[in-house]
């Protein structure tokens, strides 16, 4: 029998997996969540994986259709342009932030990794968001504020899930933006920082309303 940790392992890995999944679009927008055929596939009780899809709707990410059903929620144009306009405001100010607590590996390892980006003439959408992932999070992490760092994280998902099901084909998205960033915040000038980032959001933008 397993211990109210184990239980709670359990369901922390679930919701992690379909999170991963969500995010993946291996579970797009509107499809209807199974909670038997998931919790097999993952070897788990049907309990862990109630909680971790609980959390998930507590998350917005999972909506429900009756008592008993949930969905994945569909991240619309409005939803992606309102979590534009929140990164807006709160980006930027970690970015400033953040450039003070950058060490120089941090900067080496991701400019290593985004010239990895720069040389693959077709790059995956699991290497461009990996790279993604990886400076955005570096720099919510080193702006020494964790509710501003959850605050990110959770918009940035809708950004991806949307960007995922709506821009499957592009390649290198960002990549000057992102090589602008990482320049500002070698500096270790806040100013410089809070600018660049801005300046991707507001390129971010652009781009997805130009394609529409």
């Amino acid at each position: 029998m397993n211990t109210e940790d184990d239980s709670g392992k359990l369901a922390d890995n679930a919701y992690r997996t379909v999170l991963a999944k969500i995010l993946r679009h291996e579970l797009p927008g509107g499809t209807v969540i199974q909670e038997r055929k998931l919790a097999e596939s993952m070897g788990i009780s049907r309990t862990p994986m109630r909680d971790a899809l609980g959390r998930l709707e507590g998350e917005g990410l999972l909506v429900r259709l009756t008592q008993r059903l949930l969905a994945v929620r569909v991240i619309t144009l409005e939803d992606y342009l309102h979590s534009l306009d929140v990164r807006a405001l709160i980006e930027p100010q970690a970015a400033a932030l953040a450039s003070k607590r950058f060490a120089p590996d941090d900067i080496a390892g991701l400019e290593a990794d985004l010239a990895a980006l720069e040389r693959t003439e077709q790059p995956s959408q699991d290497m461009h968001w990996s790279f993604d992932d990886r400076l955005h999070d570096t720099i919510a992490e080193r702006s020494g504020n964790p509710f501003l760092a959850k605050l990110i994280r959770e918009m940035r998902r809708y950004t991806k899930i949307f960007e995922r099901q709506t821009v499957p084909a592009r390649y290198k998205p960002g990549v000057e933006d992102h090589r602008r960033i990482l320049g500002a915040l070698a500096t270790g000038k806040p100013e410089d920082a809070r600018k660049a980032m801005a300046e991707h959001i507001r390129q971010v933008r652009k781009r997805i309303l130009d394609g529409f």
